[in-house]
C-alpha cells in the first residue's frame, strides 16, 4: 500500500512540477500559500471577534486551540517521518518559494487550515463554504508549488479536521 501511494504521489508531483501553469494560477497558488502562513486565520479571528455574535469568544478560542495543537502535532510528525519534500526530489519549473522547514509529511499549512475551518464552521455553519474554500485553496496550493505530495495534504486535511472537531467538542 505504501508503495502504491508513493508511486501515485511521485507521478502527480512530476506533473505538477513540470506544468507551466497560467499566470493567474501561479498568483493564486502563491497568494493562497502566503495567506495559509497564518494571515488568513488571524484576519478571520479578528473578524469573528468583531462580528461573530454571542459565541464569538468561545469560537475564536476553539479555533485558536485547534491551530496551536495542529502546529505542535505537525512539527512532531514531520520530525518522526522525515519525508523529503517534492521540491527536494525534483526541481519545480516555475515555483521559487522556499519551504518553511525540511520535511513534507504531513502538510502543516493544510492541517492548520482544516483545524481552524472545522472548528469555526461548527460555530458558524453559514461561513462554512468560504472557510472550506480557503482551506482547500491552501491545500491545493501546497501541491501546485511543489511543497507537498498529495498524501501529505490528505493526511493534513484529515488530521486538521479531527483536531477542529475535537476542539469544538471540548468547548461545547
Amino acid at each position: 500500500m505504501r508503495g502504491f501511494i508513493s508511486r501515485r504521489d511521485h507521478s502527480l508531483m512530476r506533473r505538477a512540477n513540470n506544468w507551466p501553469a497560467p499566470r493567474w494560477i501561479r498568483v493564486y497558488a502563491v497568494a493562497a500559500t502566503r495567506l495559509g502562513d497564518g494571515w488568513i486565520w488571524l484576519a478571520m479571528g479578528l473578524a469573528m471577534l468583531a462580528l461573530g455574535g454571542a459565541d464569538r469568544i468561545e469560537a475564536v478560542a476553539c479555533a485558536a486551540l485547534a491551530a496551536v495543537v495542529s502546529v505542535l502535532l505537525f512539527n512532531v510528525l514531520k520530525r518522526i517521518t522525515g519525508r523529503q519534500r517534492p521540491c527536494d526530489v525534483e526541481p519545480h519549473c516555475w515555483a521559487t518559494l522556499l519551504p518553511p522547514d525540511r520535511f513534507s509529511f504531513p502538510s502543516g499549512h493544510t492541517m492548520t487550515a482544516f483545524a481552524v475551518t472545522v472548528a469555526l464552521s461548527l460555530y458558524y455553519p453559514g461561513w462554512s463554504f468560504g472557510l472550506l474554500f480557503c482551506a482547500f485553496s491552501i491545500a491545493i496550493s501546497r501541491i501546485l508549488l511543489g511543497m507537498h505530495f498529495l498524501s501529505d495534504v490528505a493526511a493534513g486535511a484529515t488530521l486538521g479536521a479531527v483536531l477542529g472537531s475535537a476542539s469544538y467538542f471540548l468547548f461545547s
